[in-house]
């Protein structure tokens, strides 16, 4: 298995598995992809057996058995999907609702999806790393809306060979999330808030990434640039495992084996339902990828007309982790879809600048999207029916759930990527006006007494921690933070 380049030529550079999750991003600013998307040889029916750890072996092993050797993706796997990493036996667990299965993917240490694969990367780059013979230190440049910086800080924190500085937008984030990372100890790490958006910030942390300049200068100091964002194929190809996961549990459940299903997937920067996808390649009986938007619906919109355009209003929502207009694995589908005499290059480059262009709808996906009222509404709706608390990102894919219908003989699976304490003032205020005058923190108490539970560990005092990382600065001086942490 080898992975190349999005905008590179079929005599373009070939990586191992290991190079390209060190690499993060190629030299022409493309993503890696692997050159062909392998095929599944056990059933969902085999697999019912397995526990996650021997999905993500078995899955991974497509992947990156060619270059990471059996033993090192057993220690990798072991030393990220554990009970102190977890706070459920299961890794993720899948629950009935209603109609619906609700796969439930924040039981790591920052309650979000983005722990299951944020987990493990730090291990597959350690592992990496013992495989270059002149290893430098690695500088891990993540822009975030909010819940990949929280799970990239606690997963790189302390991991020699590592520095890792995460970027936020300043007021697109919620008050948790910024709390979370703002207070983030470790002496290998930097949070700085960004005056823009996710867009603006990715975007430049790309071209740093690509500053032929600046990389010359540290890498006569000793280090390299990588990424802990999905951008990387060490973030992406972990995340497929879930899915396939999630099946063999319905299976075990009494499902039959063939049976297809829909995938509900709250999108954002279109990592998660790009791994769906991926999955559905493979073989796992999937029928539709239903992409649920928020009012950044630009994706929405490509599958409804065929036309991709961001160049449009964007909206500050209560699902901050979907508020992106330039989803950055878009173009791994992109890729997918085109062929190279079929314009693909001239569409990478308008996706990247902001350009509108039409391409095919692929039938695997259809999408959907709520606004915040619907949301709202949507959280209330599922409580007070199912005595079951969402997130809004979750709230945001049940909708989807709902309006895409259950088909006969289809199961959907609702994708809920989130904690609801991750997001208590939205969740609480939704279901009931008394709370409208408490803070974030003190929901988070609310929210306990109201499932009767504890409020989730990695949030217990998380208001009276000190801040570590004060700084914000303009978008033009996320550079300059860069070389001072180096």
């Amino acid at each position: 298995m080898k992975y190349v380049s999005t905008r590179g030529d079929k005599k373009s550079k070939r990586l191992t598995a290991s190079q390209s999750v060190l690499k993060g991003i190629a030299d022409d600013g493309g993503l890696y992809v692997p050159r062909k998307i392998p095929q599944a040889f056990l059933s969902p029916r085999d697999l019912a057996g397995f526990n996650y750890n021997a999905h993500a072996l078995w899955l991974m092993g497509h992947y990156f058995k060619s270059d990471y050797t059996p033993a090192e993706l057993v220690n990798c796997i072991d030393s990220a999907y554990n009970s102190k990493n977890f706070s459920s036996p299961g890794i993720v667990d899948v629950k009935e609702v209603g109609d619906a299965a609700i796969l439930e993917l924040y039981h790591g240490k920052t309650l979000a999806f983005k722990d299951m694969a944020l987990s493990l990367l730090p291990h597959l780059m350690s592992a990496a790393i013992k495989k270059v013979k002149k290893p430098k230190t690695q500088i891990i440049l993540t822009a975030t809306s909010g819940d990949t910086g929280v799970s990239a800080l606690e997963g790189f924190k302390d991991v020699a060979g590592m520095k890792i500085i995460v970027f936020y937008p300043e007021n697109g984030v919620s008050v948790i999330q910024k709390q979370h990372m703002i207070t983030q100890t470790g002496g290998n790490l930097r949070v700085v808030g960004v005056r823009g958006n996710f867009d603006d910030a990715q975007s430049e942390v790309k071209r740093i990434f690509l500053d032929d300049r600046l990389n010359k200068q540290i890498e006569a100091e000793g280090y390299e640039f990588s990424s802990a964002n999905s951008i990387n194929t060490g973030r992406l190809i972990p995340q497929i495992v879930y899915y396939f996961y999630a099946y063999s549990q319905l299976v075990k459940g009494g499902m039959a084996a063939d049976a297809p299903v829909n995938f509900m997937v709250p999108t954002g920067n279109f990592g998660n339902i790009l791994a769906g996808y991926y999955a559905k390649k493979m073989g796992l009986p999937i029928n539709k990828l239903v992409c649920a938007s928020n009012d950044n619906k630009v994706l929405f919109d490509y599958f409804e007309t065929g036309v991709f355009d961001s160049n449009r209003e964007f909206f500050l929502t209560t699902s901050p982790s979907m508020d992106i207009l330039i989803p950055s694995n878009f173009e791994r589908l992109v890729y997918d879809l085109v062929k190279p005499e079929d314009g693909l290059r001239e569409m990478l480059v308008k996706l990247s600048g902001k350009q509108k262009f039409n391409m095919p709808v692929p039938k695997d996906f259809v999408g959907y999207y709520a606004d915040e009222a619907e949301v709202r509404a949507e959280i209330k709706k599922v409580f007070d029916r199912h005595g079951y608390l969402i997130d809004p990102h979750t709230a945001v894919a049940h909708i989807s759930h709902e309006k895409y219908g259950a088909r006969v003989g289809e199961k959907n699976v609702i994708v809920s990527t989130a904690s609801p304490f991750k997001f208590a003032k939205t969740v609480m205020s939704a279901i009931s006006e008394k709370y409208d005058g408490y803070d974030d923190f003190a929901l988070l108490e609310q929210m306990a007494e109201l499932t009767n539970s504890a409020v989730p560990a990695p949030l217990a005092g998380l208001k009276n921690k000190d801040v570590l990382h004060p700084d914000v600065v303009d978008i033009g001086g996320m550079k300059d933070a860069v070389l001072t942490m180096i």
